[in-house]
């Protein structure tokens, strides 16, 4: 099942493996959703970021040591697993080896996307989650 949208939930020092991992969602046809490429100059970021929950049917978070101390990823993802149409859709990427579980307890419970030892393996599982085939870096 492919989705209409990808939220995308990072630590804003994650920035430049998250956009790295958009930008091979993007080649596979996978919309993505994320701060640094859609909130524009002047807007309310909060506003943009509530309205980008509300709309998109999958959710991504990052997993770094800089995610699990930061706010902003600890809200989205409370938010993402009160929502009832993201059963089944939250993935949780594991960009480097962490205390994941110090973000939440509910991470335990998911099939993790491990990116710690290989990008492109990992970005083949990921895309595997939404029956799409990777095509190599």
């Amino acid at each position: 099942m492919s989705p209409q949208e990808v939220f995308l939930s990072h630590a804003s020092p994650d920035l430049e493996f998250t956009e790295r991992l958009a930008a091979v969602m993007r080649r596979h046809g996978v919309p993505v959703w994320f701060s640094r490429t859609h909130i524009l100059g002047g807007q309310q970021w909060h506003d943009e970021i509530g309205s980008a929950l509300r709309r998109c049917d999958w959710f991504v978070v990052v997993l770094s040591t800089h995610a699990l101390h930061l706010f902003w990823v600890k809200r989205e993802l409370f938010f993402a697993l009160q929502q009832e149409r993201f059963v089944n859709r939250i993935v949780p990427v594991l960009s480097e080896p962490c205390e994941y579980e110090n973000l939440s307890w509910t991470l335990a419970s998911f099939q993790l996307v491990d990116f710690s030892r290989s990008f492109e393996t990992g970005c083949r599982d990921l895309l595997r989650t939404w029956s799409i085939a990777f095509q190599s870096l």
